[in-house]
């Protein structure tokens, strides 16, 4: 029997996101669970306060379904369709973040600016004006 502990490869805004990574890595034969899936199928107003939907795979699956991830997912862009660089190390792996860490902007997300967390050495950067 597999590991039961769950690694927590990415987390999702909406259900609907997380649907073409979760069939990629079950094609590849990496059991996938959805959690909070239903929480927020049934209000989804409340996906930031709760974390969103996490995509979990067993620990013991962890490197390859990051692998997999990895090759398959978006990396966030510009408006003009380019790559986010990253002011650090120049990657162009960089995600859409929220920090949420005001009581205010737990309280109403969509008040925070938006910035972008490099993938590669994890430095937080805001978009050029």
């Amino acid at each position: 029997m597999k590991e039961s502990k769950f690694h927590t490869l990415a987390t999702f805004e909406f259900p609907a996101d997380v649907q073409i990574i979760k069939g990629v890595l079950e094609s590849e034969g990496i059991q996938v669970f959805l959690r909070d899936v239903e929480t927020i199928n049934t209000d989804p107003l409340i996906s930031a306060a709760i974390g969103g939907v996490k995509l979990q795979v067993y620990s013991a699956d962890k490197d390859r379904a990051k692998q997999i991830y990895d090759e398959v997912r978006n990396y966030a862009t510009d408006d003009n369709g380019k790559p986010i660089i990253c002011p650090n190390c120049k990657a162009t792996k960089s995600e859409i973040y929220y920090s949420r860490n005001t009581i205010f902007h737990k309280l109403f997300p969509f008040f925070e600016p938006r910035k972008y967390k490099c993938t590669q050495c994890d430095f937080v950067s805001r978009p050029a004006s």
